[in-house]
């Protein structure tokens, strides 16, 4: 089964499967990892990577997705490319000399991702081939709220369609929000409520709102992980939340291995760019300084 994921960033790590390169690998960023592999394969003229171009064939086999943005994710990606590099891994060894390329750069992942301010996002580790699967080492697993996923996924863009329709099932929205009690304002596309994706709860709240109280127990974090609904009292994870706020449902209950999109709408810190190609990124300004404050709490 292929899952589709909406608002697409990933992250993905290459294995080369040819004789003469055998063993080697490549990490990269897309927002479209069917159409990327098949870059890769095809040559640097056909848009793959200078370093991957000619030394194929590639397989990709896992990939990080439900990144907020291509900066988010580019960050991450040039984090894994440059662990030493990156003032947040120090405490990542280098590889030995016995230790393979493939199995170092699962070791940096897993350090990556109980690494603040990685270790917040709602993001999804997936095995593309179930044969390259590794288990994390005991103590290096990845927080709870990023399930391991295995198959292939696809990358859809949302349509605004998708909410409409969907909302149709959906109980009217209250006009006040569930937390402050203060009325939305109609009309204002940054005041659209969070609703609650459980069948029959009709919460509805300010993302500010929401953020706090699920933040009560963490007070200085600014990155909201999962918390209890003030409505049905179930406990949701932040990503999901914003997934369907956005329209990027699938089916939240049924396949909570599926990616969610977020509430960081953008983690652009110091002038990092909105646009990016897919490609290398070899530039000490992909740095993964995502810990702004003000940047972190524009939820939406």
């Amino acid at each position: 089964m292929v899952v589709e994921v909406c608002s697409f960033f990933g992250v993905y790590l290459l294995y080369c499967t040819n004789p003469r390169y055998h063993g080697r690998v490549y990490v990269g960023f897309t927002v479209n990892p069917e159409r990327r592999i098949g870059q890769h394969n095809a040559g640097k003229h056909r848009g793959g990577a200078w370093k991957t171009s000619g030394r194929g064939p590639w397989d990709m086999v896992l990939i990080i997705h439900g990144f907020p943005s291509d900066v988010a994710a580019l960050r991450f990606e040039w984090a894994w490319q440059h662990p030493h590099a990156s003032r947040r891994l120090t405490h990542v060894t280098r590889r030995t000399s016995k230790e393979r390329q493939f199995d170092f750069h699962l070791r940096v992942l897993a350090h990556m991702l109980r690494t603040a301010p990685w270790c917040r996002l709602p993001l999804t580790i997936r095995w593309l081939k179930q044969e390259y699967h590794r288990d994390f080492p005991p103590g290096l697993e990845p927080p709870l709220h990023m399930p391991v996923a295995f198959g292939q996924v696809r990358a859809v863009r949302g349509t605004q369609g998708a909410r409409t329709e969907s909302s149709k099932e959906l109980p009217v929205t209250p006009k006040r929000c569930s937390i402050c009690l203060k009325r939305f304002q109609d009309g204002e596309e940054d005041d659209i409520p969070l609703r609650c994706f459980h069948t029959g709860c009709s919460m509805a709240a300010h993302v500010i709102c929401l953020a706090q109280t699920f933040l009560q127990k963490e007070p200085d974090q600014f990155l909201p992980v999962e918390g209890q609904c003030p409505g049905c009292k179930n406990l949701v994870l932040w990503g999901d939340l914003i997934r369907h706020h956005k329209g990027c449902y699938g089916d939240l209950e049924a396949d909570p291995t599926s990616s969610q999109e977020h509430w960081a709408d953008e983690l652009n810190c110091e002038g990092g760019s909105g646009n990016v190609s897919e490609g290398d990124s070899s530039s000490p300004s992909m740095e993964d300084d995502l810990g702004n404050p003000e940047v972190e709490m524009a939820l939406l």
